[in-house]
């Protein structure tokens, strides 16, 4: 497979995991907004080191897992129906939470990127994730378990992820009145995007049978 091609699956698929608001964007964005944008920049630097070696992991779980596709079928089926049942909950059952109150302690740049570091690595959140994406990617032929993809693929997701927390250093300040901010607007976006891989789940799954 082309290694170009490869990055930007990887960049993509963890990019579109980093568009919801949480813990480590919303803390870059508070971050760039209280202390600067480079002091963001290097938060968003440890965030993304962590990225790479998680992935990682998820990858060779992945390349574990393609070898017993009897396991590969039943985590495919529970994982659609996890992904129906967040589709439905953020459309049509979350409600508007109390705006959290994140609010930075540390001072030096150092210290910005080791907490970037610790906070993104008790996020666990993207090994079950990638984990998942690259069996769904490799099972349509566009991803393969050798060395050369892997570590691609894994700077692929630690760009992805790094592009998205910019986007909402930069952009936070000037966008976070807007409309389309509002958390009910970003329930709806996660319920999209949950949705889209519950259907490309589903797919997968009618083309295996």
């Amino acid at each position: 497979m082309n290694i170009t091609v490869v990055f930007f699956l990887g960049l993509i698929i963890a990019l579109v995991g980093v568009i919801p608001p949480g813990l480590l964007n919303m803390t870059a964005a508070k971050i760039s907004l209280k202390e600067g944008y480079s002091r963001g920049i290097t938060f968003s630097t440890g965030v993304c080191l962590i990225v790479f070696l998680q992935t990682y992991i998820a990858a060779m779980f992945a390349r574990y897992l393609s070898n017993h596709q009897d396991v590969v079928e039943i985590l495919q089926r529970v994982a659609f129906v996890i992904f129906v049942l967040i589709t439905i909950y953020f459309l049509l059952l979350a409600k508007t939470p109390t705006k959290p109150d994140i609010e930075p302690h540390a001072k030096s740049k150092q210290s910005r990127f080791f907490q970037g570091m610790f906070l993104s690595a008790i996020n666990v959140f993207p090994i079950p994730y990638q984990a998942y994406m690259t069996i769904t990617i490799a099972s349509f032929g566009w991803f393969v378990f050798d060395v050369t993809s892997i570590l691609t693929y894994c700077s692929g997701a630690a760009s992805g992820t790094f592009v998205m927390l910019y986007v909402y250093i930069f952009f936070f300040d000037k966008v976070k009145n807007k409309k389309f901010t509002s958390q009910n607007n970003m329930n709806y976006i996660i319920g999209a995007i949950t949705g889209v891989v519950a259907g490309v789940t589903l797919i997968n799954i009618i083309m295996e049978l």
